[in-house]
C-alpha cells in the first residue's frame, strides 16, 4: 500500500505544477467519485446524503459531503495549494548580448534559490481569455523542458562555494532561447499555442517556472521521496485520500485547501479570507439552521492545520530543538508554539492523539530552537474567521522551500490513515473541558 500511496503522490504532484492545477486535479478525482460543483455566486440546493465542491478563484477549494442524518458539527482538514517558486513577469522576453533571450520574473515565497539552478524547468498557470461574450480561464502547462537556470562557473567567481547572496533580478532570469535568427516564438505565443488560443485574446495571466524533475523514491530501503512541491502537495493529496475513504460520521468532512500560504495569506482565497466561514455558514443555511445552531455547530468542530514539518537534519543537527526532534518515518508531526504561531495546545494536541491512537499510527512533536524564530501556518490564520479547535501538524521533511524536496514513504500513508479516522470522527465536550471522541455513527445531532 505504501507504494501505491507514494505513486499516487508522485502522479497528482506530477500533474500539478501551480495550485490551478492542483485545484483542477482535485476537481476531476472529486467528481469521478460523484462530487458535485457549486458556484459561490449560486444557489445552494444542499441535499442530504450530496456530494459538494466548491472553488475561489481556480485555486483554492472546500469539498464535504452531507450525512443522511444530522450532524454534530464539522470535521476540518486544511492545507495549502501553493509553494515557493518564481512567478514569470508581464512582457518577460530580456534580450542579452544580442545572443540570448531570459524571461523577466520574481520570487513567489520564500523560495530556497540555489535548488532552482542546473535543472530542468519549464513554465505553467492559467491565462484570462476572451471567448466570445465571456472571459475564461484557460489552464496551461508547457510540457516539456523549456527553461534552464545555468550556474557561473567556479573559474569566474572563486569565491562562489564561501556563500552567495542572489539577486533575483540578475542572477535567477530562466534562459529561454536565442536570438539567431528571430524565427522562435516569443514566450507569450508559445503559452497561447499550448492553451489552444489565440494571443490577442489573452486578457491576463498567472504563470509561474516550474522544476520539471519527475518523483524518486531512494534511499538503502527505498524508504524517502523526493520530488518538487512536497510542501504542501503532500498533505493536500492526504488529506484528499483520506477524506475519500472515510465512511460516514456524525459529522461533516470538510477537505480544505487555501492559496497563497507562502505569502501569507492575505488574500481573497487565503486562510486570512471568508472562504471557509463562508462555506459553513452556506451549509448550515442550508440545512434550515439558524445563527444559534452555526455556533453550536462550529462548538462541536475541529480543525487539522495540515502543513509539513521540519525534521533533525541529519548533517545540521544543531537547527533543531534539543528534545523535540522529528525524525523521516516515525510519524506525524504536531507542531507547537509558545507565542502561538501554532495552533496546537493541550486540548486540540490531546483529541489529535486520540484519533492518532484509532488509526494506530505514531505521532512526533515539533517546536523550534528557542532562539530562531519559526514560520505560521493556516491554523492560527484561519481560526480568525472560524474559531474552532485546532491542531498544527505536518508530516517530516528535508530541504523545505527546495525545488526538490524529501520526505519518507512511510509518514505518507500514516497521515492518509489518520486524516480517514479523523473525518469519520466527532468530538463532544461532555464537561468543562472534557471531551470525548466519536468514530463512525451514534445519536447525538443538532
Amino acid at each position: 500500500m505504501e507504494n501505491t500511496y507514494t505513486e499516487g503522490l508522485f502522479r497528482f504532484i506530477e500533474s500539478s505544477p501551480t495550485a490551478f492545477h492542483a485545484v483542477d486535479k482535485m476537481r476531476e478525482m472529486l467528481e469521478s467519485q460523484g462530487y458535485n460543483r457549486l458556484l459561490e455566486g449560486g444557489k445552494w440546493n444542499l441535499k442530504k446524503g450530496g456530494r459538494y465542491y466548491v472553488s475561489r478563484n481556480g485555486s483554492s477549494l472546500i469539498a464535504f459531503r452531507i450525512p443522511e442524518t444530522g450532524f454534530c458539527g464539522f470535521q476540518i482538514m486544511a492545507s495549502h495549494s501553493d509553494s515557493p517558486c518564481l512567478k514569470i513577469k508581464a512582457n518577460p522576453e530580456l534580450t542579452a548580448e544580442g545572443a540570448y533571450v531570459k524571461l523577466n520574473v520574481e520570487k513567489y515565497g520564500g523560495m530556497l534559490c540555489g535548488t532552482w539552478f542546473d535543472r530542468p524547468l519549464s513554465a505553467a498557470g492559467r491565462l484570462m481569455v476572451r471567448d466570445k461574450d465571456k472571459t475564461a480561464m484557460k489552464l496551461v502547462n508547457i510540457d516539456r523542458d523549456l527553461l534552464l537556470i545555468p550556474s557561473l562557473a567556479i573559474h569566474m567567481n572563486r569565491e562562489a562555494n564561501n556563500g552567495y547572496k542572489y539577486n533575483v533580478q540578475k542572477d535567477m532570469l530562466p534562459l529561454y532561447g536565442s536570438c539567431t535568427d528571430g524565427t522562435e516564438m516569443r514566450f507569450m505565443e508559445l503559452a497561447a499555442h499550448e492553451a489552444g488560443v489565440e494571443e490577442e485574446n489573452i486578457l491576463g495571466s498567472d504563470l509561474y517556472v516550474y522544476n520539471r524533475m519527475p518523483g524518486s523514491i531512494w534511499g538503502a530501503g527505498g524508504e524517502f521521496i523526493s520530488i518538487g512541491r512536497l510542501d504542501d502537495l503532500e498533505c493536500v493529496y492526504a488529506s484528499l485520500r483520506g477524506f475519500l475513504n472515510a465512511a460516514e460520521g456524525d459529522s461533516i468532512p470538510l477537505h480544505c485547501v487555501y492559496d497563497n500560504e507562502e505569502v501569507g495569506s492575505s488574500t481573497r482565497q487565503g486562510a486570512a479570507s471568508t472562504f471557509l466561514a463562508d462555506t459553513l455558514f452556506r451549509i448550515c443555511e442550508a440545512q434550515g439552521m439558524n445563527g444559534e445552531d452555526y455556533r453550536r455547530a462550529l462548538a462541536a468542530s475541529m480543525m487539522v492545520s495540515a502543513d509539513n514539518a521540519h525534521a533533525v537534519h541529519p548533517n545540521y543537527p544543531d537547527k533543531s530543538c534539543p528534545s523535540n526532534r522529528p525524525v523521516i518515518n516515525q510519524g506525524i508531526v504536531i507542531k507547537f508554539s509558545g507565542n502561538h504561531r501554532y495552533t496546537s495546545d493541550a486540548v486540540s494536541a490531546a483529541l489529535f492523539r486520540r484519533i492518532c491512537e484509532m488509526a494506530e499510527v505514531p505521532v512526533q512533536e515539533f517546536t523550534n530552537r528557542s532562539d530562531m524564530a519559526g514560520g505560521s501556518t493556516l491554523g492560527n490564520i484561519s481560526s480568525t474567521q472560524a474559531a474552532v479547535k485546532c491542531v498544527d501538524i505536518g508530516l517530516p521533511q528535508l530541504a523545505m522551500h527546495s525545488s526538490w524536496e524529501t520526505a519518507g514513504v512511510k509518514d505518507l500513508e500514516y497521515l492518509i490513515r489518520a486524516a480517514e479516522v479523523f473525518y469519520e470522527s466527532s468530538i463532544e465536550e461532555s464537561g468543562f473541558e472534557e471531551y470525548q471522541v466519536f468514530v463512525g455513527k451514534n445519536e447525538r445531532k443538532i
